[in-house]
């Protein structure tokens, strides 16, 4: 028996074993979308799938809740797809390897996917444990949040009743979510001259590993190593020693921060030696610059079979300018909000192809000012390198409302359950909030959770009493929501 099936609450913590059980990457969610459509007909509980692959459940109100506002419990149930290097994993096809160790669930090498597996388990326990009183009782299952919210972009009005959304996606316990960020991606494209490798060089492979990573919103302001800009750092001092650039390539997801970034180098014989004893010396400076952040951080320089082609001379020098240049990490933080980062952007991805070098970003602001601000700033240094720069995928932020009813109610019961108000807080990252506004603008929206560490990277771990005081939290604001107005 899965050691998951032993913790408490036990109908949470099997549903969220089920999803463990289920390959469910961004935009591969079909096999858990047909399970809980199953199960959810098995369990006689209403569900409809709308036009972007949403999942609607819907369950009467408990007798004598009749009255009361209709809640939605809302969650994703897509998941980043992140592994370890040495960790051989095909997400559309391999469970997750989760297991207890103390008080947190951890998996074996990749992301949990607690970010937001624990959330959407928590939204079908409440339709599964009758034992939760509720009025009308509406859950909505989002797909493809991870990659670009195209659930919450695609999601129509009409489809759901609710006048109350409680979002399940902040991963801090203690915490009260009335505001998140909103978003662009950047994609650049960076087109350069094939030259054939010149003779009598040698191949090596500059390999940067070891960070953390994580999320790049929750995570951006810990100034976490950032291997794009780290290789990029090491590619330009190695100038120095007329070394030739013939690929690189670093992070997955614009939504990560990259743990691991390569590049394949070509090197004279004659240069060999002081290539190698740069590598070392900057290395280890970089290390003690991270060391109280990034601890495990790992350069290494390998031998490497040698590539038909190389960058030109002049193009390497463009990319490695453009991309050393390129903002990354925290621009502004609020000034409204104490502790908050306003606005980031996060250099996630670089791939070489045959068309040029892929580089994407994403660029997150609580405000569409400061968005607009690191657009010209990212557009305004493409145009200086020659490149190609487009922006796509913008999604809204979620406005504070510190007189959110519903951010009231949730204080209330937290403090009632646990002696303590929790924390108001605005998140910087993206919650679907935003953009459910659009289709629905009279929702009353707030957003809480379990503390969840490294979410995005394969240190990722939910905290097992935090998820018992989560489920706590939901039951009472889900019996206490009050009734309509006549």
């Amino acid at each position: 028996m899965s050691e998951l099936l032993r913790l408490s609450p036990s109908h949470l913590w099997f549903f969220f074993d089920k999803f463990c059980q289920i390959p469910r990457p961004s935009k591969h969610e079909a096999a858990l979308s047909q399970w809980i459509q199953n199960w959810a007909t098995a369990q006689g509980i209403m569900i409809k799938v709308d036009p972007v692959g949403n999942l609607i459940l819907k369950k009467p109100a408990t007798p004598g809740f009749e009255n009361r506002k209709g809640v939605i419990l809302q969650a994703h149930i897509d998941m980043v797809p992140q592994a370890n290097a040495d960790t051989k994993h095909d997400f559309t096809r391999d469970p997750i390897q989760a297991y207890v160790d103390g008080e947190w669930v951890r998996a074996r090498g990749t992301t949990l996917g607690a970010d937001n597996g624990i959330g959407a388990a928590a939204c079908l326990a409440a339709l599964a444990d009758n034992t939760v009183q509720h009025g009308p009782l509406e859950v909505l299952l989002t797909v493809d949040e991870e990659a670009g919210m195209g659930g919450a972009f695609g999601l129509q009005a009409g489809w759901l009743d609710g006048e109350i959304l409680l979002n399940t996606d902040s991963e801090q316990d203690a915490e009260a979510y009335m505001g998140c960020a909103g978003g662009v991606d950047a994609n650049i494209r960076f087109h350069f001259t094939h030259e054939t490798t010149p003779a009598n060089l040698q191949a090596f492979r500059l390999q940067v590993r070891g960070l953390r990573g994580g999320h790049s919103g929750v995570n951006i302001h810990q100034d976490r190593g950032n291997a794009n800009k780290l290789l990029s750092r090491l590619l330009l001092d190695l100038q120095t020693e007329n070394i030739r650039l013939a690929s690189i390539a670093g992070g997955t997801l614009r939504n990560a921060i990259p743990r691991e970034a390569e590049a394949v180098i070509l090197v004279e014989p004659a240069r060999l030696h002081a290539v190698q004893q740069l590598v070392a010396e900057r290395a280890a400076v970089l290390q003690a610059e991270l060391k109280e952040v990034d601890s495990n951080l790992q350069i290494e320089i390998l031998p490497t079979e040698l590539p038909q082609a190389c960058f030109s001379q002049p193009d390497q020098q463009r990319l490695l300018q453009m991309l050393l240049a390129c903002p990354n990490g925290v621009i502004r933080m609020s000034h409204a909000i104490e502790g908050v980062v306003e606005t980031s952007t996060n250099l996630g991805v670089i791939q070489t192809t045959e068309e040029g070098v892929y580089i994407q970003c994403l660029i997150r602001s609580l405000n569409d000012e400061g968005r607009h601000y690191v657009q010209q700033m990212t557009a305004s240094l493409c145009t200086l390198a020659g490149a190609d720069c487009q922006f796509d995928g913008a999604y809204p932020g979620w406005a504070p409302d510190p007189t959110s009813p519903a951010l009231a109610l949730l204080r209330q019961k937290h403090e009632e359950l646990f002696g303590e108000l929790p924390k108001l807080m605005v998140i910087h990252a993206g919650l679907e909030c935003g953009l459910f506004k659009a289709q629905y603008p009279h929702w009353d929206m707030v957003s809480f959770g379990p503390t969840i560490q490294g979410a995005h990277s394969p240190d990722e771990r939910v905290h097992i009493p935090a998820v018992a005081r989560f489920w706590q939290l939901l039951v009472a604001m889900l019996a206490a929501i009050p009734e309509k107005q006549s």
